[in-house]
């Protein structure tokens, strides 16, 4: 509810200072500025429509709406930000002019921030759409000379919804095939809907080659993870939830060398309200080898804490998207350790993918998707 409570008064917010830049300094008579605030209004709805929609995973409803209204919200920060910086400037050249030439001053300022917004947002679309193959190596101490070179391809934040659909989800699942990974690590924000609006499309992951394997992540929670849960399992992806099995080289004879792949449910899911769902690390990795490295599966990087106390050598994150666009990294900095990236807490090697779809927006700036192949090395 806080959250929902902070997001209603950034957009109001936001929505009045675009109306005094936007409407009351460019538009001098009284009846066009009552005809851009409500164009203001019905786009601020818009942008709640796009949410409440979202949910309902309603095709022909809920894609045009969820452009339109996203779109919008984005457009409408961009073009404020770019307002906020011209301030300055503004305050001081309107000392110098009458009236008329204010307007004028307020025109041009604001059509020079409306191109910006429509510039940045453009180009985000475009590379939303468009997630890469990302390589990166991690040395891990304990690992079998026999497993060095072994790839692990994390997915992450595919959000499959009102705006990813199968074409998209096919294309993620044909670059992972290319890449040829001994495994794939899908560490959670898989979906937004439910079983019954989306198990057509996600069905497409059945055509991985390789083993897969799957965590919830907390948008799991908000689409009934169990369902989630029962579906994976019944197309051929294994779900780890407070567990470790052991994992291999694909396609390596019984007996050839191994190490521990844990998984822990989502860190939301013990207020979540699905019965039985908690993290638990400490059961997922009771009794095990020590003399083996163990990768660890946690859908959110700030687990990385607990992960380190109980020596896991690598744990692949999700869940920050990378901050998805400029500025909101800053936001999730807040509550996570590291929005992107390889770094190391104590003798834990933490990798955050910046994940392969999006929330909301269907923008990425300064955040581009990514598939990542993980590649192991021995010391």
């Amino acid at each position: 509810m806080s959250f929902l409570m902070m997001a209603a008064t950034v957009v109001v917010l936001l929505h009045a200072y675009l109306y005094f830049r936007l409407v009351r300094d460019v538009l001098p008579e009284r009846r066009w500025r009552l005809v851009g605030l409500l164009v203001l209004v019905l786009l601020a709805f818009s942008t709640v429509a796009a949410v409440a929609v979202g949910r309902e995973i309603r095709p022909e409803l809920g894609i045009p709406l969820s452009w339109a209204g996203y779109l919008w919200i984005v457009f409408g920060l961009y073009t404020a930000l770019a307002l906020l910086v011209l301030e300055l400037p503004r305050a001081l050249l309107r000392r110098r002019l009458d009236p008329s030439r204010r307007t004028a001053l307020a025109r041009l300022l604001t059509g020079a921030a409306a191109l910006f917004a429509a510039g940045t947002v453009g180009f985000g679309v475009t590379q939303a759409r468009r997630p890469r193959l990302v390589r990166r190596e991690i040395t891990l101490d304990r690992l079998d000379p026999a497993l060095d070179g072994m790839t692990i391809a994390a997915l992450s934040d595919v959000h499959v919804g009102t705006i990813n659909r199968r074409p998209f989800l096919r294309d993620v699942v044909t670059q992972v095939n290319d890449a040829r990974p001994d495994l794939v690590a899908i560490v959670g924000d898989l979906v937004d809907g439910s079983v019954e609006q989306l198990g057509d499309i996600v069905e497409a992951l059945s055509g991985l080659d390789a083993p897969a394997f799957f965590v919830t992540g907390n948008h799991e929670y908000f689409s009934g993870a169990d369902d989630w849960c029962e579906f994976l399992t019944g197309i051929g992806v294994r779900v780890l939830r407070n567990e470790r099995v052991a994992v291999g080289r694909r396609g390596a004879p019984p007996g050839s060398a191994t190490l521990d792949l844990a998984g822990i449910d989502d860190r939301t899911a013990a207020r979540s309200g699905e019965a039985g769902h908690a993290p638990n690390l400490a059961g997922a990795l009771a009794g095990r080898d020590e003399s083996r490295p163990v990768v660890l599966l946690a859908h959110q990087p700030v687990m990385v804490d607990q992960a380190a106390g109980r020596g896991v050598d690598l744990q692949i994150s999700g869940h920050t998207h990378g901050g998805q666009f400029l500025p909101m990294g800053y936001v999730v900095l807040l509550d996570q350790p590291v929005l992107a990236g390889l770094t190391r807490v104590g003798r834990t090697w933490l990798y955050v993918t910046r994940g392969v779809g999006f929330w909301g927006p269907p923008v990425r700036v300064g955040a581009p998707p990514e598939i990542t192949l993980l590649t192991l090395r021995a010391p």
